[in-house]
């Protein structure tokens, strides 16, 4: 495959190789005061329109079409901008420079720059970010060294508290596994956006099984990107769109630096992370070991984790730069089942089973490559490989029956996926604007199997098969394959207006052998069995388009929108898992829809006023989701079980909204140390069933709470940082039946909660020092029904907790 890659590369991409221009400006920009390099200052080329950023060590390159003369403009915020002539001439076609930036008035603006650039957490994607288009796309930007929160436990609560209208479900304490959804789509595994880190795959099977057991550790992270639906064009056919994980890198400036963050929590939770990085000539490198433990507030609910991570970027020219990255992951869990809802209302700490457990292990390595043919074009190649099992052990019956201590039920899942994604960006004049063009191409091809069968009926982590030759329920192999041609054009019309048209063409081939059994049981006994053979190939191909408006309304302020398709596959797991507590409908089809949203947003106020208000919509047709049939039971007769099948046509409809104000810079003085930042973060949505089965039409779609309110202040002078934080989440419900309560437990209304969070945090020197409080008024609530892990039942979140935590670097 890569050799077939490696051909089609060359063949779409070497003709570009001859744009290399032979004139150009290199050097490297510093800030005069510190002597230290400055990334992420602007430059500009008057006579081209060429426009280059700094690297992070400070250097540059632009490239220049005829010998002459030249102007060059850097800018960076916080400096002050300066003008350099150059003149280049075939006796020197190459002018190196050495560019000091001055601070702007110390004691006053570079408070007030730190203020509106430096203290917000969130903010959005620029319209063209390395070697992707962001124009008129609904996008956040979480940057985590600058958020508050408990990120030793993963708390997606605190993380994304900036990002308006997603539905976070709490599965453990630990954040061992990230489930969110966005407008009105399953959170579970975050199976519904394309979740990638350092802009790789990670989740199980892009194509068949999207769902990401493994989460990067927050406290290794640089930044998050999530872009909404319209991500479809760029990065996948999935209707929630891209999550994309940025991990550190090692310090630029120095050789190296150690740092270590040991935090201890309530429950008996443990997390030590210990990082190195640097740069040692032309290379730089990171690594990382977390290892985290606890034993969970309710009975049988203990976990171990390690995580491990190393990335060398090795530059051996300027416009060459080649990365190899490495991760490693593996946890163990014991998980204490789910509850019924007068069990919930009893003691929401109980436990209904012992013998559930839950392993993962994950395995990804990667080669990437960026290479600059010029200041304008760029190359990005990205290559990953996936190594990785997860096992289910536990016994899956219904939550109001008790656990039999019969032979455990045992999933077991390996997945073992390659894939190869390059994209070439170009930025070229038209009528005197700069304009970006982006084509890409990608590979990938993957393998699953997957295993169900008895396991051993004693009450620990033994994920063995009883049968490994013959088993009970089913074992089926999914080998996948997809190609997929994308390009987007960002067209400048005017300073003002751009125009984002794009499309992808994907080619998807599916297949699923192996087999399953039906079995009959009358007193515990199988009295009934037959082995069912199942073969399926499924080949599509179809087309993706899409379009982006940006309008200027002044300078940073922008009114947007955007109209992209999407589609979705049908899951792996939706054709060979056996459960009681569910059925699957043999005659699922994939689904289909599109996304579109308008909104206006920007800064104001000099920066002191940061807000992004929106409305969607949003089309999802042939949606799957839960609905219910009668099935025979051997101690009742008959009883009602959740049907997974295609309910029907959706509408969804929304208003997300976040605003971030500096209160203190706004109303009392804008050159204070003093920083109190306020947020709202507000969505209003609404989905209905709008066709398909007549139960459902009219209905409202599932998992949408109606209402979502996060809102908080973070107050901050010199070292020291204190922020609150109040969640409020409407009821809910959480199948397309809208079922208000079921005697399992599985379906049902997900009642409104309200949650609190402090935290606070002081630096000095190498040290930082951290303790907060989650679930502040120890509220008692939950946020999902499980059908199978980690319940079935009602899975309770966590009552109130704390934590404290100490860094020091080195």
């Amino acid at each position: 495959m890569l050799r077939i890659l490696h051909t089609v590369v060359s063949i779409v991409f070497s003709p570009l190789l001859l744009l290399g221009q032979q004139y150009g400006i290199t050097g490297v920009v510093m800030a005069k005061a510190e002597a230290q390099p400055v990334g992420g200052a602007t430059l500009f080329l008057a006579e081209t329109g060429a426009v280059a950023e700094t690297h992070p060590d400070g250097t540059f390159e632009l490239e220049a079409e005829v010998p002459g003369p030249y102007s060059l403009t850097v800018f960076m915020p916080g400096f002050t901008t300066i003008v350099r002539e150059v003149t280049l001439s075939p006796e020197q076609p190459v002018a190196e420079l050495e560019l000091a930036l001055e601070g702007l008035s110390i004691d006053m603006e570079s408070v007030e720059v730190h203020a509106s650039r430096g203290a917000y957490s969130m903010s959005r994607l620029r319209n063209v970010e390395g070697a992707a288009i962001y124009a008129a796309k609904k996008s956040e930007l979480i940057e985590l060294e600058k958020a508050m929160g408990n990120l030793a436990a993963n708390n997606a609560r605190e993380i994304y508290k900036g990002v308006p209208g997603l539905n976070i479900w709490e599965n453990d304490g630990a954040g061992l596994q990230l489930a969110i959804g966005a407008r009105g789509l399953d959170p579970n595994r975050t199976s519904n956006f394309n979740t990638r880190q350092n802009g790789y795959d990670i989740s199980a099977d892009a194509l068949g099984y999207p769902e990401s057991y493994y989460t990067p550790p927050a406290q290794a992270l640089q930044r998050i990107e999530v872009v909404r639906g319209a991500a479809s064009l760029q990065y996948g056919t999935q209707f929630g769109g891209l999550l994309n994980f940025v991990f550190k890198e090692g310090p630029r400036d120095k050789p190296f630096e150690f740092t270590t963050e040991n935090t201890y929590g309530s429950f008996g939770q443990l997390n030590t992370f210990n990082s190195v990085g640097g740069t040692v000539g032309n290379l730089n490198y990171y690594a990382f070991y977390q290892y985290k433990q606890g034993d969970g507030w309710r009975p049988n609910s203990g976990y171990e984790q390690h995580t491990a991570f190393g990335r060398l970027q090795w530059k051996p020219a300027k416009r060459l730069e080649l990365g190899l990255e490495y991760t490693h992951m593996n946890y163990l869990a014991q998980q204490p089942g789910g509850l019924a809802d007068f069990e919930f209302q009893q003691d929401p700490q109980q436990s209904k089973r012992a013998r559930n457990w839950f392993k993962v292990d994950w395995n990804l390595a990667a080669f990437t490559l960026d290479y600059r043919l010029s200041s304008r074009t760029r190359i990005n190649w990205r290559n990953f490989l996936l190594m990785a099992q997860r096992d289910a052990l536990g016994e899956l019956g219904p939550i109001n029956r008790p656990d039999p201590l019969r032979e455990r039920d045992l999933i077991s899942g390996q997945y073992q996926n390659v894939g190869s994604e390059a994209r070439l960006l170009h930025q070229y004049k038209t009528n005197q604007q700069l304009s970006t063009f982006l084509l890409g191409i990608r590979l990938y091809r993957g393998f699953t199997d997957n295993r169900q069968g008895d396991a051993s009926e004693a009450a620990g982590p033994d994920f063995r098969f009883l049968n490994p030759e013959d088993l009970e329920q089913s074992s089926y192999e999914f080998p996948s394959r997809n190609v997929s041609v994308f390009a987007e054009n960002l067209f400048n019309i005017t300073p003002r207006l751009s125009i984002t048209p794009g499309a992808r063409f994907e080619y998807i081939r599916t297949s699923s052998d192996g087999y399953y059994k039906e079995r009959v049981f009358s007193g515990g006994e199988v009295i009934f069995e037959r082995r069912l053979e199942d073969a399926r190939v499924n080949e599509r191909s179809l087309a993706l388009l899409g379009l982006g408006i940006g309008y200027q309304l002044r300078p940073g302020i922008e009114l947007y929108a955007n109209y992209s398709q999407n589609y979705r596959a049908i899951n792996f797991s939706d054709l060979a898992v056996v459960n009681p507590n569910l059925i699957i409908d043999s005659l699922l089809t994939d689904e289909r829809g599109y996304n579109a949203d308008i909104g206006v947003r920007g800064d104001a106020l000099d920066g002191r006023l940061r807000f992004d208000a929106s409305a969607f919509y949003l089309r999802y047709n042939d949606r799957i989701g839960l609905a219910e049939i009668t099935v025979p039971d051997p101690i009742v007769i008959e009883r009602l079980v959740a049907f997974r099948t295609n309910i029907g046509d959706a509408r969804i409809l929304g208003l997300e909204s976040f605003a971030e104000a500096d209160l203190w810079k706004l109303f009392v003085d804008q050159e204070s140390p003093w920083s109190v930042l306020a947020f709202v973060n507000f969505s209003y949505l609404r989905g209905t069933y709008i066709s398909g089965q007549r139960q459902f039409v009219g209905n409202d779609v599932e998992l949408i709470p109606p209402v979502s309110l996060k809102t908080g202040i973070t107050v901050r002078r010199g070292g020291f940082s204190g922020s609150y934080l109040l969640s409020h989440v409407r009821a809910h419900y959480s199948d397309a039946t809208n079922a208000k309560v079921v005697a399992n437990a599985t379906r049902g209304i997900i009642p409104t909660y309200t949650v609190m969070d402090l935290s606070a945090s002081y630096t000095w020197k190498r040290y930082r020092i951290q303790a907060g409080m989650n679930n502040l008024t120890d509220a008692r609530y939950f946020t999902r029904r499980a059908t199978g892990y980690p319940g079935p039942g009602i899975i309770p979140a966590e009552p109130r907790r704390l934590y404290m935590g100490l860094r020091i670097r080195i």
